[in-house]
């Protein structure tokens, strides 16, 4: 089967979630979960990946639980997490690389009765990535660079995260040219959709193709930076 488009009934289903997030609600209405979100959600990863792989010919795009798919189900177990049990959120990944999928740079995109939200890069860094990052940009030129970079996609109409940082780490300060590249947590470009873009298969393809190759610059400049990840 060929990607079509999800139904129109999927974000009034992931509505229901809301209203109902509760593990007997789920599992009576699983076969719509199934039929509504799962099962397009794997024909849309095969089709979008095929296209994906036309701008990056090794990224990851398997129509998996755990892989391109993430679990509708929310792991209370976190400290902190929201203990509702089911997300109303879909989430869909394709990264590049050997690395954990959430700190390699991936195209990325959720959708929810809100929004569609579509971004590339690294959302937060872990630790290791954290000190790569860190690294690449301590090179003036490097950090004029990617500044420049996020300057010239935030002027196509992305955007690009928030500081996560207040204060300049080690080897950083308000005297170099940029400093404030070290303040990120993360280094993600991003746009917001509406959700209903969802239900036009061809057109929520081209629309995603766009926008990823705009971004494909960032993309690739975090993932030679993860591949400076040291060795634990």
């Amino acid at each position: 089967m060929e990607f079509s488009g999800f139904s129109k009934k999927t974000l009034p289903f992931l509505n229901a979630i809301r209203k109902n997030n509760n593990k007997d609600w789920f599992e009576a209405h699983k076969n719509e979960y199934e039929n509504l979100i799962l099962n397009p959600s794997r024909l849309f990863v095969i089709e979008m990946g095929e296209h994906l792989q036309a701008l990056e010919a090794t990224i990851n795009a398997e129509p998996k639980i755990n892989k391109s798919l993430f679990r509708i189900y929310r792991d209370t177990r976190r400290m902190g997490s929201n203990k509702e049990p089911l997300k109303s959120r879909i989430g869909i990944i394709f990264w590049q690389g050997n690395t954990k999928r959430l700190q390699s740079s991936s195209f990325y995109l959720h959708f929810s009765p809100d929004e569609l939200f579509v971004a590339v890069g690294v959302r937060w860094f872990e630790k290791p990535l954290l000190d790569a990052y860190r690294d690449y940009i301590l090179d003036e030129d490097k950090r004029l660079a990617l500044n420049m970079l996020l300057d010239s996609l935030v002027a196509k109409g992305y955007k690009t995260l928030e500081h996560g940082y207040k204060r300049y780490p080690r080897g950083f300060n308000s005297h170099m040219l940029s400093a404030d590249m070290s303040l990120f947590k993360g280094m993600a470009t991003y746009k917001i959709l509406k959700p209903d873009l969802i239900e036009d298969g061809q057109e929520l393809i081209n629309t995603l193709y766009k926008i990823y190759e705009d971004m494909l610059p960032l993309q690739q400049l975090m993932y030679k930076i993860s591949l400076k990840v040291k060795e634990e």
